[in-house]
């Protein structure tokens, strides 16, 4: 076995062990989790846009928590850092392609960014964490995988066909369409990676989901209603924490 990857083993088992650490918990106290919504998606799916405006309806609902709803994107990998007290500005490159295993050993020598084995644990942790404290969107980096055991949580996959996608990234990032047909196809692989590598599961898994979206079909805000909809009716028949929400706001 190389050293490499007796190393992710070796990160794996600490992420298995941090999850079921926290599924403990939240089986202990069942109803002092308010909700949650993580959002797993294709790259071009159009996630930004609905997850910020499906923080807005569900802060309308009865749902709506003592502090707004949040969106939790790269802010995951941020929040991270920051609780171990590594510098924000790292968190750009921890977003990179995976680099060769050398590559990691000597910035970990050196001090300059935390390797994979010891980064993915921390965000797991930040992410279960955000879970449990509620009333936040979770997007992206492993949060259905990492959640999907929390009963506090709605899982949604967002997807789109491949043109599409294509044509939404090639507009939002004003690239060409090589440039954008290159960019969603190595998202695509990067993210198959770092969910098999880390979590040994696959983003095609249809039962990691509550709702599955495909955008192709909803413009955002409709995606955003129908998830805040599915999610209202979720949370109403699970045991989320009704003493941790605030009073509705009027119906309108």
């Amino acid at each position: 076995m190389s050293i490499e990857t007796s190393v992710a083993k070796t990160s794996a088992y600490f992420v298995s062990q941090c999850m079921e650490r926290y599924e403990q918990i939240a089986a202990e106290h069942p109803h002092a989790l308010p909700p949650t919504v993580t959002l797993s998606h294709q790259i071009g799916a159009g996630v930004g846009a609905i997850a910020n405006r499906l923080a807005q309806i569900l802060e309308q609902t009865e749902f709506r928590g003592k502090h707004p709803w949040a969106v939790f994107d790269q802010q995951i990998i941020e929040k991270a850092l920051e609780e171990n007290r590594w510098p924000k500005k790292l968190a750009e490159k921890i977003t990179e392609e995976k680099r060769l295993f050398i590559d990691e050993l000597m910035d970990d020598l050196f001090g300059l960014r935390p390797p994979f084995w010891v980064l993915v644990p921390q965000v797991v942790e930040t992410t279960l964490r955000l879970a449990m404290a509620g009333h936040a969107i979770l997007v992206g980096h492993g949060a259905t995988v990492v959640t999907a055991n929390l009963p506090n949580v709605f899982h949604v996959r967002l997807t789109g066909s491949l043109s599409r996608r294509i044509k939404r990234t090639q507009r939002r990032q004003n690239l060409t369409l090589e440039e954008a047909a290159k960019f969603v196809r190595q998202e695509d692989r990067k993210r198959a990676r770092y969910l098999k590598a880390h979590f040994h599961a696959r983003l095609d898994n249809e039962l990691l989901h509550d709702l599955v979206i495909n955008t192709d079909r909803f413009a955002e805000d409709d995606a955003a209603a129908l998830i805040s909809e599915a999610a209202r009716k979720f949370f109403a028949g699970s045991s989320v924490a009704k003493e941790n929400l605030a009073p509705a706001h009027a119906a309108g």
